[in-house]
């Protein structure tokens, strides 16, 4: 059920001393491709957003934007089995093809009637359905279009189109809403995901190991199982996943509910938390432009974890800034740690894996980010009321903090290097 053959899109690339990633035209066309479907994911929670806003109550709206993360939580294991048996790059194709035409799909129905909220929540639990087979894949792409020493260099890019995708494509969906309503910007999100498919097909993939192109005689069940005891006996993955699980959870509730009720109690309005946010994307694009510009950041592992701790102590310090300006330097301070922290683990996740298991390694490390971290968005919101900002701030910090302990106190972690 794997690749069993080399496609004719599979070229041999060396795995060392490859073109440099940003001059790399195939490497340039797998960025393009993942901004125009980073850019389509923006505009379509926009608009979604938006659409269940004017069709329900604030309540049911909340309901139907977060239902898709439900079924991408469920299902991203298995997600990861998918990628490592079929390949990424044929997953991702796929994937990204059935979400543009459902977008567009129901872009086609909302314009000629108006079909409540049934068929929003139906969008939305497909999208997350996708989303659970295409981000596993998408992780695992980049091993299979260039050399192992240009991955820091493709974290960076990937970095780069995150922040662009997010900067461009909210001011796009808004656009779309208000010149069609929300079945424009839902046609806007479909055609900027179908630009990415004819530059998929056109990236080129570096052929199989022997070992890993060879057909599978296990059950996917079996792959699973696999894959979950590959990452916790993996002397870097195992502690390095521990290390991403406590920094998220100690990051997303602070600069997500814990953000907008600082900027409230401090009275900085909604445009003051516009900054602090604005200062947080800075950082974050400085550490994408750093690896994207760099290629090689040396002793990898202590800067993924040694980062997390100043990065943490930032967090713990933005409860407490005495005004505004003080607060988007913070954050840009915060950003450009937990940046440079994320990146650099998304590299050693991807030099560290073998080929063969880069699906299911990504899958989890999407779980511990996308399923566990929102989770201490609820809780910090209520910590919140009861105790205020500075404490939960400071408890927060310290949670992002024990997870760069953690990967520091592990030898494969702080001895990790990416190859050069």
């Amino acid at each position: 059920m794997s690749e069993a053959t080399t496609s004719a899109t599979d070229v041999p690339v060396p795995a060392l001393g490859s073109a440099p990633a940003h001059r790399d035209p195939n490497v340039l066309r797998w960025v393009a491709a993942y901004t125009a479907s980073m850019r389509g994911d923006t505009v379509f929670y926009l608009a979604l957003s938006w659409a269940a806003v004017q069709n329900g109550t604030p309540a049911q709206a909340g309901i139907v934007t977060a239902v898709s993360a439900v079924p991408r939580a469920l299902l991203m294991l298995g997600g990861g089995v998918v990628a490592d048996r079929f390949g990424p790059r044929r997953v991702v194709i796929g994937s990204d093809a059935v979400r543009c035409a459902t977008v567009l799909a129901v872009a086609a129905v909302l314009f000629a009637t108006d079909p409540g909220l049934w068929l929003l929540a139906l969008l939305a639990v497909v999208f997350g359905t996708v989303d659970a087979v295409f981000m596993p894949a998408v992780g695992a792409l980049p091993a299979r279009i260039t050399g192992t020493d240009q991955l820091a260099r493709v974290q960076g890019m990937r970095g780069l189109a995150v922040r662009f995708a997010a900067t461009v494509g909210a001011p796009l969906g808004g656009l779309g809403v208000a010149v069609g309503g929300a079945a424009a910007a839902f046609a806007c999100a479909g055609l900027l995901i179908a630009v990415s498919v004819p530059l998929l097909v056109s990236v080129r993939m570096r052929a199989r190991p022997a070992d890993d192109a060879a057909a599978r005689d296990t059950t996917a069940w079996l792959d699973l199982v696999g894959g979950l005891r590959y990452v916790r006996r993996h002397r870097v993955l195992g502690p390095l996943m521990v290390a991403i699980a406590l920094g998220d959870l100690g990051f997303v509730g602070p600069l997500n509910v814990g953000l907008t009720l600082l900027a409230d109690e401090r009275g900085w309005g909604a445009s003051g938390m516009g900054w602090v946010l604005a200062g947080f994307g800075t950082g974050a694009g400085a550490a994408a432009l750093l690896l994207t510009v760099r290629g090689r950041v040396p002793r990898a592992g202590c800067v993924a974890a040694g980062s997390l701790v100043p990065g943490a102590a930032a967090i713990a310090a933005l409860a407490n800034a005495p005004g505004l300006p003080a607060a988007v330097g913070i954050a840009v301070t915060v950003g450009l740690l937990t940046g440079l922290s994320g990146a650099m683990c998304g590299a050693l996740l991807q030099t560290q894996s073998e080929p063969a298991y880069l699906g299911r390694v990504t899958a989890v490390g999407g779980i511990v980010s996308l399923g566990v971290a929102p989770l201490s968005m609820p809780l910090s919101a209520a910590a919140v009321g009861v105790w205020g900002t500075g404490p939960v701030f400071a408890v927060s910090a310290a949670v992002c903090a024990l997870g760069g302990v953690v990967a520091l106190a592990a030898p494969g972690v702080r001895r990790a290097e990416l190859p050069g």
